[in-house]
């Protein structure tokens, strides 16, 4: 069965079909819908005498017979709202921080709930791989055989070795930040020296360098974009959690993130990636934690993050399709 968002994409579609009507004796024809926002009304007034297929929507009536159509602007959905009152269906426990942001990629609306500062723990890895890649593509050249090793076992397997090896090679910290630059992050910050794991960063950094990845505007080239893609499609079995709980099955792209602070015992848990939500749409989602006494009560607090965030989402493009729907039927 065709989805909602898809249904809205074909009608969009389609190309408007105006035809000549005959008298109208009905004086005022009012289509009234309601949005996820509020409601939109939509008053056409017409007098009796032929109405002009060439009539412009927003046209006033005139002696000749024209129909008028008098549109009022739908309000403007505040995803940030949304996104804010989903939240309060999860909650975290004890000394649990989290921050989620989410991207619908076909309508690019996005949404952030929290600005925080975080340590990025493992999630880093993309962020090293891209800068390696933008820096390759700036020298003319391809990965060596060696990076793409590296590459692999930092992704797929979340190899500490391999990202260290490709941290050093990117210039640690100076190259991560440089890059990101490139990118447009603007509040992420690489590890000092050695410690890649306690690169800082936000979750609105997070959904940006995603779009680097994804999206279609990226200082990446289209086939750095699709290595990065492939080796986040291939997690292995027992790191697939985190976002993809918000997928409908296997449709996920992800990395995540995992440290126990020896300062205070307490776990960082992150996820960034792709996900195809159960409504057939995608979303860039990243989603931040810490404090979590334990990773299994860190990786339970950010996958509710990640399904709250999708589901508002969903929920208000769902409104707003029935609304549209009922406002041109």
């Amino acid at each position: 069965m065709e989805s909602s968002r898809a249904a809205r994409r074909n009608h969009r579609a389609r190309p408007s079909r105006r035809r000549r009507l005959p008298y109208l004796a009905l004086a005022t024809v009012a289509v009234v819908g309601a949005t996820a926002a509020g409601t939109v009304y939509v008053k056409a007034h017409a007098h009796s005498g032929p109405v002009s297929s060439a009539a412009a929507p927003s046209a006033s009536a005139s002696g000749s017979g024209e129909a008028t159509v008098e549109p009022v602007t739908q309000p403007t959905v505040d995803h940030d709202a949304l996104l804010a009152k989903a939240m309060k269906s999860v909650t975290p426990a004890g000394d649990q921080k989290v921050s989620v942001a989410v991207l619908d990629v076909t309508s690019g609306e996005s949404a952030a709930y929290g600005d925080a500062a975080f340590d990025t723990a493992s999630i880093v890895k993309v962020d090293i791989l891209a800068a390696l890649l933008l820096q390759a593509q700036d020298a003319g050249r391809t990965l060596t055989a060696t990076e793409k090793s590296y590459a692999t076992t930092m992704i797929q397997n979340s190899d500490n070795d391999s990202a260290t090896a490709l941290w050093n090679l990117i210039g640690t910290a100076d190259g991560l930040d440089a890059a990101n630059k490139t990118f447009g992050l603007t509040g992420t910050t690489g590890g000092a020296g050695p410690l890649w794991g306690l690169t800082r960063t936000t979750a609105a950094d997070q959904l940006t360098l995603l779009q680097q990845v994804f999206g279609d505007d990226s200082k990446l080239s289209a086939a750095s974009q699709s290595y990065i893609q492939g080796l986040m499609k291939e997690i292995e079995a027992d790191q697939q959690w985190g976002v993809s709980a918000a997928a409908d099955g296997s449709k996920w792209a992800l990395k995540n993130g995992w440290l126990a602070r020896s300062t205070t015992g307490l776990w960082d848990v992150n996820s960034i990636g792709r996900v195809t939500g159960t409504d057939g749409d995608e979303y860039l989602v990243a989603v931040l934690s810490n404090g979590s006494t334990t990773q299994a009560k860190g990786i339970t607090l950010i996958e509710a993050a990640a399904k709250a965030g999708v589901a508002a989402f969903a929920e208000s493009t769902d409104s707003s399709t029935s609304a549209s729907a009922t406002a041109t039927d």
